[in-house]
């Protein structure tokens, strides 16, 4: 089988007809709510003395998120928000139960999902009749018949698409879900496959005084990202922005003694995610071995790598992993966009960074070898090659 990657990125190689091609990517976000009026929300069952309250605005006000959406904000002000979040004097000290945070995620996971797909088909050209497999991802909620029945019902797709779903991966799982899409593709070059991730993290805020989940409280947020996948040659004619990202190859790692650093565990008032103060360096340390290890696979180095799309789990992390692979700031721009505007919207928030790159891209021509790497639970990370 022909590796793409014998011929030079840099000179934009015909596609492989072994590839598999992001032919349309679409993205959906609920209503925005600035991070004041979730400080405000945040003190309200979380802080019990001045002190907290100025820990927390600090933690809040440096962790480079400016906006989010939450399908828990509808219409001005956060009222509506905080008639689900209660004070703890109302509703207990920890909060709604997960049963109710589950109902709340039925209601408003599918229409999310439901645009970010119908966008993705749109920007792809093509109909929902044509997608043969669906891949549905998640780590924030469950329900059955669940998310992909939903989408099968909601976009008319056939009732015989093959169907999987990646379930409480996290963070990266966006490359779980595109490198088993590709894999699809590969193996049947006549298959359209339909990925979809919706992440509702703002329905597992955490109530109380515990400083690793109020990081989380600060940084995460709601978002649905879809992408159709398919072979290059259903690529040629399509009328998007740029080339559209051919996925060449996947890597994984998990990082050894580090299960501890990030964990995601399901409690009886919503799922607390705790982020030790060590991740950052934890990242620091392994990234750069293990992405010249990959890389070199291919006949790479990282000084051949033209873009950069890190996962914004946090600045620290960002800048963590920027600093050990040697990146200009320039390279994390991106990155650092995305989490001031959106938040860190879970394993949604990759396709959110591949499409700004590639708009980014077609108006400065300048294509070319993009990794792509995210972290999750484990800790693992994940990696992707693509290019233009």
């Amino acid at each position: 089988m022909t590796d793409l990657l014998e011929s030079p990125l840099q000179t934009a190689p015909r596609p492989d007809r072994s590839a598999a091609t992001l032919l349309g990517i679409g993205t959906a976000n609920p209503e925005s709510a600035s991070q004041s009026e979730i400080i405000t929300l945040a003190e309200a069952f979380n802080c019990t003395s001045d002190g907290q309250r100025a820990w927390l605005r600090r933690i809040f006000s440096r962790c480079g998120v400016d906006a989010r959406g939450s399908v828990l904000k509808k219409g001005e002000g956060i009222a509506h928000a905080q008639s689900f979040y209660q004070s703890p004097s109302v509703i207990g000290e920890h909060g709604p139960t997960t049963a109710a945070r589950m109902q709340r995620y039925a209601q408003e996971a599918p229409p999310l999902a439901e645009s970010a797909s119908r966008t993705a088909l749109q920007n792809a050209a093509i109909a929902p009749a044509a997608i043969t497999h669906l891949i549905t991802l998640s780590c924030t909620g469950f329900f059955a018949p669940g998310l992909d029945s939903q989408l099968i019902s909601r976009l008319g797709l056939p009732v015989s698409v093959h169907r999987a779903h990646v379930g409480f991966m996290g963070c990266h799982a966006m490359f779980n879900a595109l490198a088993l899409a590709r894999d699809i593709v590969r193996a049947d070059p006549a298959a359209t496959v339909l990925v979809c991730s919706v992440e509702l993290c703002t329905l597992h805020f955490a109530y109380g005084w515990d400083p690793e989940k109020l990081i989380a409280n600060a940084l995460f947020a709601d978002g649905a990202s879809a992408a159709v996948v398919g072979s290059p040659d259903r690529a040629q004619t399509q009328d998007s922005p740029g080339a559209p990202w051919q996925l060449l190859h996947a890597a994984s790692m998990r990082i050894p003694d580090s299960a501890a650093a990030m964990t995601w565990q399901i409690g009886d008032h919503g799922f607390h995610m705790a982020l030790s103060a060590e991740l950052p360096a934890i990242i620091s340390r392994h990234i750069r071995p293990w992405c010249e290890s990959w890389l070199a696979e291919r006949s790479l180095a990282l000084a051949d790598i033209k873009h950069w799309a890190i996962h914004p789990g946090g600045p620290k992390i960002v800048s963590a992993a920027a600093t050990a692979l040697g990146l200009p700031a320039s390279a994390t721009t991106v990155s650092h966009e995305i989490l001031a505007q959106h938040g860190n919207m879970s394993s949604a928030t990759v396709l959110f960074l591949l499409q700004r790159l590639a708009h980014k891209n077609a108006a400065t021509l300048s294509p070319g070898p993009t990794v792509a790497i995210g972290f999750g639970p484990g800790l693992m990370a994940e990696g992707m090659l693509l290019t233009q």
